[in-house]
């Protein structure tokens, strides 16, 4: 699956928040959006799923118009996942998990077998298992997030699209969630997500894409950050990306 965006413009009224993207996601890649507050990064997230109309240009899957699908069948190719929210209600998570298929089922229609199984699988994909039985509200907020991407994972989608998944998370739990997404998309699935980390970029894409003023400024591979001042024009100081002992990349500001 390939999502392909051509020339997207957006504005609010009359201030233009995205100026002529142009960004393709192909599958088992891990995409990451860097930039500051205003730069367009939430935007672009909700323009893919189709929650906002742009004024320009094209977002295809397979070379179909994302806009001519009807709700149910985008659903089928990609999942948005907003941040971190806490339940209104006490769900347990396998019930949480569950509400996923509803995109799959008819208006009157109760889930089945068939999603209970499902439900399953998603639990052992995501290693949830032992929170499964217990509360939204009894759990971290890391596994909180995993159960959100489980519950995508319900409809069939193979794009994940994740705004801000580590925001308000321990740097344990926002490890544990892009490390969890990086084995799916290990598995097939593609994920473009926003974050405010550039070093979570490092470590967990195939690809970082640099946003300033609502234009792409940089779409490229993270090693190809070394020695590029890309970042230090971002976020207007100095900083250095490195390469540790251990072969992983680091950001070293000044």
């Amino acid at each position: 699956m390939t999502l392909e965006i051509k020339d997207l413009s957006f504005s609010y009224r009359d201030k233009q928040v995205l100026r002529s993207i142009n960004l393709s996601v192909k599958e088992g890649e891990m995409i990451s959006l860097l930039g500051k507050n205003g730069a367009g990064k939430t935007t672009l997230l909700r323009l893919i799923p189709g929650f906002l109309r742009s004024d320009s240009g094209s977002i295809t899957i397979d070379k179909r118009p994302v806009g001519e699908m009807k709700l149910r069948e985008r659903a089928g190719y990609m999942a948005y996942i907003p941040q971190i929210t806490r339940s209104v209600f006490p769900y347990s998570v396998r019930t949480s998990i569950l509400m996923g298929c509803s995109n799959r089922l008819s208006l009157m229609q109760a889930p089945g077998k068939r999603e209970e199984e499902k439900v399953q699988q998603m639990i052992e994909l995501l290693n949830l298992q032992e929170i499964a039985g217990r509360n939204m509200d009894n759990i971290s907020g890391g596994e909180r997030q995993l159960v959100l991407v489980a519950r995508a994972l319900m409809q069939d989608a193979r794009l994940l699209i994740l705004d801000e998944p580590t925001s308000f998370l321990d740097y344990s739990n926002q490890l544990l969630v892009l490390e969890k997404v990086g084995d799916l998309v290990r598995k097939g699935y593609s994920c473009i997500y926003s974050t405010h980390n550039p070093e979570l970029a490092l470590m967990h894409s195939s690809r970082v894409v640099a946003m300033a003023d609502g234009t792409i400024v940089y779409d490229d591979k993270p090693e190809n950050l070394m020695g590029n001042d890309v970042l230090s024009k971002l976020y207007g100081r100095t900083i250095s990306i490195v390469r540790t002992e251990k072969g992983s990349l680091a950001c070293i500001p000044e």
